[in-house]
């Protein structure tokens, strides 16, 4: 992913700082696409990376949000309901600023896509890109499947899931489409094919 360097904005939670790295196109917006980082990652995944590259040429700008435990150097996870409230105070921020008067689309990849998916119903989000969403927990205990953080969107959802994901594969449904691409949780070994599905889908809601 080329061009300028990209805006940060450090947003206050009750967690510690959050930040935004805001990515614009050359020309005005046609939408906004707010990403969030995998559990033990960082927004330099490659998954993300190509997600954005594949947005800011549809013209949408992109934040790529930085939880308050990577900002303060730690790598193990806060919980979910720490994780839920920093993402919404960081969209809230964005949305009184340089998200004003677009369609937003939250998502992520993992972790970040259950944050996505947990607070889509906040009336902010026009759709969910998720990334190598977590089906089941390590062990795949099926009791325990993470369908019912996906099921609960009623917005247009994008899932772009390695074939060979350790976590599993969600189902498609009507609004949400599944696309499986080569590789593993990860995500990184079919990035072309990622770009696409992205790209496609922004176009479609857009």
């Amino acid at each position: 992913m080329t061009g300028p360097e990209p805006q940060t904005v450090q947003v206050d939670t009750l967690h510690g700082p959050a930040r935004a790295h805001l990515h614009a196109p050359d020309q005005a917006p046609a939408g906004a696409l707010v990403l969030g980082h995998g559990a033990g990652g960082g927004i330099q995944a490659k998954d993300l990376v190509a997600a954005c590259g594949a947005a800011l040429r549809a013209g949408w700008l992109v934040a790529l949000v930085e939880q308050p435990y990577r900002v303060a150097g730690r790598r193990a996870p806060a919980p979910a309901k720490q994780l839920d409230a920093a993402w919404r105070a960081v969209l809230d921020r964005l949305v009184a600023g340089r998200l004003a008067g677009v369609p937003v689309v939250v998502g992520g990849r993992s972790s970040g896509a259950r944050v996505a998916c947990r607070t889509a119903g906040d009336g902010v989000a026009s759709g969910v890109l998720c990334l190598a969403f977590p089906l089941l927990p390590p062990g795949k205990d099926p009791s325990k499947s993470r369908l019912p953080e996906l099921a609960a969107v009623d917005l247009p959802v994008l899932v772009v899931q390695g074939a060979s994901d350790r976590f599993g594969i969600p189902p498609a449904a009507p609004g949400r489409e599944v696309v499986t691409l080569s590789g593993t949780h990860a995500l990184d070994s079919d990035l072309p094919g990622l770009t696409t599905a992205v790209g496609d889908w922004l176009a479609r809601l857009a």
